[in-house]
């Protein structure tokens, strides 16, 4: 687990939860913490801004999501896969942008 992401993730669920983060346990569920559904999509929203990512989580149908909410240590590992997903896209994105710029004529590089 990166120490950015597992902090980050358990101060939202600590705010969320109006807890210390250090009461915060990996082994919690939500329900554990006392975080209902509004707080869970509320917690879900916040991680979403924090990371800049988009959590694929349907609240109507949470037992259907690719998103795993179990335990705080589910919701860091999904964190940090998504975090990771990101990184490569963009840095897919970045590549493929250098590529195309090679093509360009070289007073347009500039």
């Amino acid at each position: 687990m990166s120490a950015s992401v597992k902090d980050r993730v358990i101060t939202i669920i600590a705010e969320q939860a109006v807890l210390e983060p250090s009461d915060v346990k990996l082994e919690h569920s939500l329900d554990d913490l006392g975080i209902d559904s509004m707080g869970l999509v509320e917690s879900i929203f916040s991680i979403e801004e924090a990371f800049d990512i988009q959590v694929p989580f349907n609240a109507n149908e949470p037992d259907r999501s690719d998103f795993d909410i179990s335990s705080v240590a589910a919701i860091i590992a999904a964190v940090e896969g998504l975090v990771a997903d990101q990184s490569t896209r963009s840095g897919s994105s970045a590549s493929a942008l250098a590529r195309s710029m090679r093509l360009w004529p070289r007073w347009m590089r500039r």
